[in-house]
């Protein structure tokens, strides 16, 4: 017998297992490598929901943040809008108010003005163009609309504050007196409001207003230097002096 075969076998088994596991290596070696690629995107698609859900989070935590921001946005805005509607309620409480006002107050300053123009009327008749346009502006004055309430008010005050001060006060002026003759340039004197007189520019009348008679009288000669000094006096031409003038005094009627 040939005390080779057995072993001529084997190898030849051998050699014709070779191939066999070569090609079962090269498939192991595939199959790990496209398990290693899977896994690798695995991991990529695993990091990039990772990425995402932490996207997600950080979005879901500014909205929480917003949100609250805009929570206390809101209140404050509630408080505000409270306040205003309480202020403004107030704002129509006065505008209310203002109107009530104007209905009361508004026919008592027309009442004022007119007792204003007849006080002029019957005062002494001094600076009668000052003291008429004077009422005549309060009577345009106290109709307009755009003018509030106070301003008329005010400027009423102020017309009844001058009347009040010509009471108080010396004035002399050069004026046109109404005569029989037309008028002549004389120089007017103010003894507060008690008295009006004038004396012609060549000192030679003087006169005085009557108030009962409601019209001017001559006075005699003795009143020209007086008056002459008075006149000087209240143009601050002359240091202040006791003064010697008539003075007319309303007759007051008898009581039955």
């Amino acid at each position: 017998m040939n005390p080779y075969p057995h072993r001529l076998l084997t190898a030849v088994l051998l050699l014709a297992s070779l191939p066999l596991s070569a090609a079962s290596l090269d498939a192991a070696l595939d199959e790990s490598q496209r398990l290693a690629e899977e896994a690798k995107a695995s991991q990529g698609r695993i990091d990039a929901l990772d990425d995402a859900s932490r996207d997600m989070l950080n979005e879901y935590r500014a909205a929480i943040q917003q949100a609250e921001a805009l929570k206390g946005y809101n209140a404050q805005m509630r408080e505000m809008t409270a306040a205003q509607s309480k202020e403004l309620a107030g704002y129509q409480q006065q505008l209310d108010g203002i109107e009530r006002t104007q209905q009361t107050v508004a026919p008592q300053m027309q009442r004022m003005v007119e007792v204003l123009g007849e006080f002029i009327a019957a005062d002494l008749p001094f600076l009668p163009e000052e003291r008429g346009d004077r009422l005549a502006q309060l009577q345009e004055l106290l109709p307009q609309p755009n003018v509030s309430l106070a301003e008329k008010y005010r400027r009423i005050l102020e017309a009844y504050q001058i009347e009040s001060d010509y009471g108080r006060t010396l004035e002399a002026w050069r004026g046109e007196l109404q005569a029989e003759g037309g008028l002549r340039s004389v120089e007017f004197f103010r003894l507060g409001r008690v008295m009006l007189y004038y004396q012609t520019l060549d000192g030679h009348e003087s006169g005085w207003w009557s108030p009962q008679a409601r019209r001017w009288e001559i006075l005699d000669g003795s009143a020209r230097r007086p008056l002459a000094q008075a006149i000087a006096i209240a143009r601050q031409q002359q240091a202040p002096a006791y003064l010697h003038l008539p003075v007319k005094t309303l007759a007051l009627e008898a009581k039955p």
